[in-house]
């Protein structure tokens, strides 16, 4: 595709010309006696680069001074991205038949392999915390039909190789964000992923790069050991022998070695789960989610991801709080003592949700004692471990329904924590049930126990039959909407609205902010909870409410992030974003 942009002489008369190929708005620029031509929009924010001062071989966009190379369209200042280059040609003649009038002509250049260049460009915007670049690079691959998991473990590996601490917060909301994907508009799932990296590239940036320990070479220990090894090394802090240990183990991961058989990733899954819970909630139950979420995404990325990703999470494993420490959990009532007396078993399952949920609320009661007794004796009557979690799971998600706004606006966060980390557990028991885990169903309890307090008084149950989703938007534009969200959240449901339709546009208002990292952990922890539970049932909608409370307490936001994907997104539609208006 070519396009005519108008006259040799007036371009070097006026110094420019501006025209169009295909949509993309294209200027031509006479400079040291030739012809030059870039995408007229500044890939900053799209103002108009004919305005700006060509000098030196470059041309300086006025509104940011962005500098960029005529020859190549690459820009000398990184935050702002490149620009496209096309070819320019001047021939004689015209269309009109007019003699000897000498034109100029424009075509795009060959983009070579544009799947290559915009991977190359998503790990400059990683790096360089550029969330303009990644949105455009991200914008750009799925419309070359790169399947989204590509994005994601591009991610994942450059924050597993670049963040010395290892797992933290950035890999969490990947995760997170990526396994909500199919629930959202498909509007939205560039920003997800987008709000997700930008978030990735914030918590990788400052950090030194991350240099992984080799397994023990020729060693005859088996996995038995090896998890023994592990679980010591973590309770001693001794990160880097625990390190090798998980190595070790992970060099054998489904293939036999010569010195001993495969090792089965449920095996290693086991293990790092018993590390986490020999101690009490770990650095506020963060801990257990990372692991949880570094297995998920390793489901979604495929098994040969599993040594790259999992020891990222020895050192936070080893280093964090244990809550044994923590006088909240000593006194008034030894809660660790108690949960150091008890063991939880389960059964094949009853296979009755009402009974479950009935669990769940009877887990809110004061006195820690009941707490975990009703815990052990419905184990003992057959429930199983997928159904002591979900309980556990709703108990801490009625804690968010029932939290008071009299409440300290900090204390979002303990409630936050525990339905997070209940469904954590939750999750890793579904797929890998074990004693050690059970001990996390445990924790996760006496976590809903210590938090009653933060339901006296406490908020009315919504009670609406009806609401819209209108409503509920209205509830982000203004601070101090918690209970009218609630309320409009579940009488949308409780009216018949789609669950899945509510889902999207709670996820839409999630994405449009700058949110923090517990608002992305919530958000996935509630699609999954109202999974769990029957299409139609009070629990189903209840989870969905709670996030719906919670999300309304912290908006609105300046919504910048959201902002940056916006502006990507109609550049590359070749839409105008610069208007003159005439005074």
């Amino acid at each position: 595709m070519e396009t005519l942009a108008g006259s040799l002489d007036d371009l070097k008369t006026n110094g420019h010309l501006v025209t169009k190929v295909g949509r993309q708005p294209v200027a031509v620029f006479w400079h040291e006696d030739r012809a030059w031509a870039i995408d007229d929009r500044c890939p900053h924010l799209g103002l108009p680069l004919h305005r700006g001062t060509v000098e030196s071989g470059m041309v300086t966009c006025h509104w940011h001074h962005a500098r960029f190379d005529l020859s190549s369209g690459c820009t000398l200042d990184p935050w702002a991205d490149d620009a496209a280059a096309y070819d320019v040609e001047i021939r004689t003649g015209s269309d009109d038949g007019a003699v000897g009038a000498e034109q100029v002509w424009v075509r795009p250049r060959t983009d070579g392999d544009p799947r290559a260049r915009l991977l190359a460009r998503l790990e400059d915007g990683l790096e360089d915390q550029i969330t303009l670049v990644i949105a455009k690079s991200v914008l750009g691959l799925l419309d070359l039909g790169e399947p989204p998991q590509t994005i994601v473990a591009t991610a994942a590996r450059f924050a597993a190789r670049n963040r010395c601490g290892g797992w933290s917060s950035g890999l969490t909301v990947l995760c997170a964000m990526a396994g909500v994907l199919d629930d959202l508009d498909a509007d939205d799932r560039p920003l997800a992923l987008t709000q997700a990296l930008a978030f990735l590239a914030a918590d990788v940036a400052g950090n030194a790069p991350r240099f992984p320990l080799d397994p023990l070479d020729g060693t005859e220990v088996g996995i038995g050991r090896l998890g023994d090894w592990y679980r010591r090394f973590v309770d001693t802090r001794s990160g880097d022998a625990a390190e090798r240990a998980l190595a070790t183990a992970l060099q054998r991961l489904d293939e036999p070695s010569e010195h001993g058989r495969a090792t089965d990733r449920r095996e290693v899954e086991a293990m790092m789960f018993a590390a986490v819970t020999d101690h009490v909630f770990i650095d506020e139950g963060h801990t257990i989610d990372f692991t949880n979420k570094a297995f998920e995404l390793i489901d979604l990325l495929g098994p040969e991801t599993a040594p790259e990703l999992l020891p990222t999470l020895v050192h936070q494993t080893a280093g964090a709080t244990r809550h044994e420490e923590l006088s909240e959990w000593r006194h008034p009532h030894d809660l660790a003592a108690l949960l150091a007396e008890t063991t939880l078993t389960s059964g094949a399952g009853w296979g009755d949700d009402e009974a479950v949920a009935a669990l769940g609320r009877e887990l809110l009661v004061d006195d820690p004692g009941h707490v975990v007794g009703a815990l052990v004796k419905a184990g003992e009557n057959g429930a199983s471990a997928e159904e002591l979690a979900r309980a556990v799971a709703l108990a801490s998600a009625l804690r968010i329904v029932r939290f008071h706004t009299q409440n300290d606006h900090r204390d979002w966060n303990s409630v936050h924590h525990g339905f997070t980390t209940a469904n954590a557990v939750h999750q890793a028991v579904t797929r890998n049930p074990t004693p050690e885990l059970l001990r996390g169903v445990l924790h996760s309890a006496l976590k809903v126990y210590l938090d009653r307090f933060l339901n006296v008084p406490a908020a009315r149950p919504p009670q609406a039959g009806a609401g819209s989703l209108e409503a509920l938007a209205a509830c982000w534009e203004t601070q101090g909407q918690v209970d009218d969200a609630g309320r409009e959240a579940y009488g949308y449901l409780a009216g018949g609205g789609d669950p899945a339709s509510l889902i999207a546009a709670l996820g839409s208002a999630l994405l449009a902010e700058d949110a923090g990292f517990h608002w992305f952990q919530l958000y996935e922890a509630a699609v999954r909870q109202h999974r769990a539970w029957p299409d139609g049932s009070e629990e189903s909608r209840l989870v969905l409410v709670a996030f719906a409370r919670f999300l309304a307490a912290h908006t609105p936001t300046r919504r910048e992030r959201s902002r940056v994907v916006d502006i990507a997104r109609r550049l590359r539609r070749g839409e105008e974003l610069f208007e003159a208006t005439t005074p």
